[in-house]
């Protein structure tokens, strides 16, 4: 089990797969995967919104007692409803931090990431990752301070994987 404030993303990608959920995942743990030396305390993903995927990540998020991360002591928690829509769901769960990003803040979704995004697989773990080139693209577009500190060490990351 993770500290409430730090995300055991393994764990969440194992829980995550071994449920059969179809996402892509995007944020800090996209640029760790892409070997950007980035620190991430979440873990961010964007699912396809078929309904019988978004009913089946609504089961794994009641599995997690997923709450919405609320300042104070108010806890909501997730409703299947809540996965109807296009925003971004920021989750605390037993395994932390995970934000359900329904679409991205320029309104790309798993139908636009998907099929831009790159198989992972990692101690036998298989999953999307969004590419590194649009993962530089959304973070250069955000134009939060930490996404812009963000994209030098990912166009590094890019060099060092294809060097000409």
């Amino acid at each position: 089990m993770s500290r409430p404030d730090q995300a055991d993303i393994g764990a969440l990608l194992d829980w995550l797969g071994e449920r059969g959920i179809d996402f892509v995942v995007v944020g800090g743990a996209a640029a760790l995967l892409h070997g950007a030396p980035i620190a991430t305390r979440d873990l961010d993903i964007v699912p396809d919104a078929r309904p019988e995927n978004l009913d089946a990540l609504a089961a794994a998020l009641a599995e997690l007692d997923a709450i919405f991360r609320e300042p104070g002591s108010r806890i909501l928690p997730l409703r299947r409803e809540h996965l109807d829509g296009s925003g971004q769901l920021l989750l605390r769960t037993r395994l932390g931090p995970l934000d359900v990003l329904l679409r991205l803040h320029g309104g790309e979704d798993y139908a636009l990431l998907a099929p831009e995004s790159e198989i992972f697989e990692v101690d036998g773990r298989t999953f999307r990752v969004i590419a590194l080139e649009r993962l530089i693209a959304v973070k250069a577009a955000a134009g939060r301070a930490r996404d812009l500190v963000a994209v030098p060490l990912l166009l590094q990351a890019l060099r060092q994987r294809d060097p000409t």
